[in-house]
């Protein structure tokens, strides 16, 4: 593992931080075609990315806040700007606010802006499971003997256990997300749907990844323990086959 990268001086460069700030550049370039494509000004994909990256940032951490209270009371600062605990579920309601109050300014349909950021979220989370990978921050699942297993001996949050690389499959299921939705966005559906598939496919993804991740039980449904990602994941499916149930017809952009 590289939780740092190297040194600028005696500032250490952080691969998570790297790898997040790759996302979002990612993610930038994916939001300015689509503006262009959908004859936008381009120049608003960077008020929206500024948006959704500070709004993310706050929700991610406001999240964490809930479950991890006696840690941010130890070493608040630590917990504000610690390369672990990341919560993804946070991050897209933090964003999803900002950037509402952002289609509010500029008077743009929210589905819009969502089938727009569909795509992009999810080429961003991709890279940014790379940096949880490279810096071992606590990602990781639960102790497992299959082939591909990995320990992180030298990672932000340690273990010298082989355990499930839950940040790689994540890494691979998020870029295929990202290219399915990147072939369906021409096909002419109703503004709403491809954030809809956005967030079945990748509630999906983490209702199945929390079986093998170490997370707290929070609800027991039909004798199966539930995680939070995993009811916060149920509602996302929802909120993704409400948004795709509406007619499939032409966007009207």
């Amino acid at each position: 593992m590289y939780p740092v990268l190297f040194h600028l001086g005696p500032i250490p460069v952080e691969s998570f931080w790297v790898m997040l700030f790759l996302g979002f550049f990612v993610a930038l370039q994916v939001v300015r075609a689509e503006f262009a494509r959908l004859e936008y000004d381009p120049a608003w994909a960077y008020d929206f990315i500024l948006y959704s990256y500070v709004g993310g940032l706050i929700g991610a951490r406001l999240f964490l806040l809930t479950s991890a209270w006696d840690v941010f009371v130890q070493d608040p600062f630590e917990f504000l700007f610690s390369g672990s605990g990341w919560v993804w579920q946070g991050g897209v309601m933090g964003g999803a606010a900002a950037v509402y109050w952002g289609c509010w300014r500029k008077g743009l349909s929210i589905l819009v802006a969502g089938d727009i950021a569909g795509p992009a979220m999810a080429i961003g989370q991709a890279i940014g499971r790379i940096g949880c990978q490279l810096s071992g921050d606590g990602d990781y699942g639960v102790p497992t003997s299959l082939p591909w297993a990995m320990s992180y001996p030298n990672g932000t949050v340690p273990t010298t256990e082989l355990v499930h690389p839950t940040p790689v499959y994540e890494m691979f299921v998020y870029t295929a997300i990202f290219f399915a939705l990147w072939r369906l966005r021409t096909r002419g559906y109703r503004p709403g749907v491809i954030l809809g598939l956005y967030l079945i496919t990748t509630g999906l993804a983490r209702f199945g990844v929390e079986f093998v991740r170490i997370n707290h039980i929070i609800v027991h449904v039909v004798a199966v323990g539930l995680t939070l990602p995993q009811v916060l994941s149920v509602a996302s499916c929802l909120v993704g086959l409400a948004l795709c149930a509406r007619p499939w017809t032409a966007r009207s952009h």
